[in-house]
């Protein structure tokens, strides 16, 4: 990456976001329902929690729903005006997901915002239940299923947001058709990279072919910067804990900070959709919300037509465009 990180998006469009913006700016949320994936801690639980303070009603997607619970009650002091829902998902089961949303769709005709958070980083190599690579399974394969599950209720709301966290690290990703699932060659940071990259180019489709199919649903992916969470973590043994501590405490951003691309992704009037957004400042490391400029690999046209006609092939599930309602000429909200 250049030492100028913001710049141009995938189809070469710019939206000036204000310098200064941040939760005071996110607008009136009531009546909207938001799905937040891996809501109950980190970014998910800071987003989830500006979420229902501005008044979104706010569907915490979580593997535990104890955990679940007990960040639902601590939302819940804080936002009062929201009604907050516990449902189990996991990513790396693709009958959850689909349970899930079947569930979901039942009770809620309609979804404004979904925010495709949850993930996991740099692991040994495993499966998920499904037999997927477990980065690309988790990170992107899961979030394609549940997002294309939902896509009724998606279609249903006047103008939805899908915005799916990505990382700066994208950069690392090469994806090899080929070896999709790494069986051949596994790095623990090429495989999440490629997980990321894969974010980016499925968020540069799915924003085009709504956009074809005239919808008033649009993507984005996002950077939140290097947060302290448990991201980097969770599993490592404990001299790899230890050399982590410092930079977390000494660099990294709090996961508030950290969620400011995702919620300006979600809330910001007039936003144009296929937009990368993260941290304004030269290092990516911290600043308000600006449009960066992600890799050239993750704008290769050719490479998100192939990434979503295999994803679909290995989820069996087909977006249907044709059946989610139509908003033509509907002003960009």
């Amino acid at each position: 990456m250049s030492p100028d990180r913001t710049g141009t998006a995938p189809f070469g469009t710019v939206h000036p976001i204000p310098a200064d913006w941040g939760v005071h700016r996110i607008p009136d949320l009531s009546g909207k329902l938001a799905v937040v994936t891996g809501g109950n801690t980190g970014l998910g639980l800071a987003t989830a929690r500006e979420l229902a303070r501005a008044g979104a009603n706010v569907v915490l997607a979580v593997r535990s729903t104890e955990r679940g619970a007990v960040a639902a009650a601590e939302i819940a002091r804080t936002a009062p005006r929201s009604r907050l829902e516990v449902r189990r998902l996991d990513l790396a089961d693709l009958s959850s997901v689909r349970d899930f949303a079947e569930r979901l769709l039942d009770d809620h005709p309609a979804l404004d915002l979904l925010v495709n958070n949850a993930g996991i980083m740099a692991v040994p190599r495993r499966t998920t239940a499904d037999g997927f690579e477990s980065q690309f399974g988790v990170n992107h394969l899961g979030h394609y299923a549940l997002t294309g599950r939902l896509l009724p209720a998606l279609g249903a709301a006047t103008a939805a947001r899908v915005v799916t966290v990505s990382s700066d690290l994208h950069t690392l990703g090469r994806l090899d058709f080929r070896d999709l699932q790494s069986k051949r060659h596994y790095g623990r940071l090429r495989a999440y990279g490629n997980s990321k990259l894969a974010n980016l180019l499925f968020t540069a489709e799915l924003d085009r072919r709504a956009a074809a199919a005239g919808l008033a649903l649009r993507a984005y992916a996002v950077h939140p910067g290097f947060v302290a969470t448990s991201l980097a973590t969770t599993g490592r043994p404990l001299l790899v804990r230890l050399l982590v501590a410092v930079p977390h405490t000494i660099v990294a951003v709090r996961p508030s900070t950290g969620a400011l691309p995702a919620l300006c992704a979600a809330t910001l009037p007039g936003l144009p959709g296929g937009l990368y957004l993260g941290p304004r400042g030269r290092s990516g490391i911290r600043g308000a919300p600006a449009v960066l400029a992600p890799h050239p690999r993750a704008r290769d046209h050719a490479s998100a037509l192939r990434l979503w006609e295999v994803s679909q092939s290995l989820t069996a599930v087909r977006y249907d465009f044709s059946s989610a309602t139509r908003v033509p000429n509907t002003p960009m909200p």
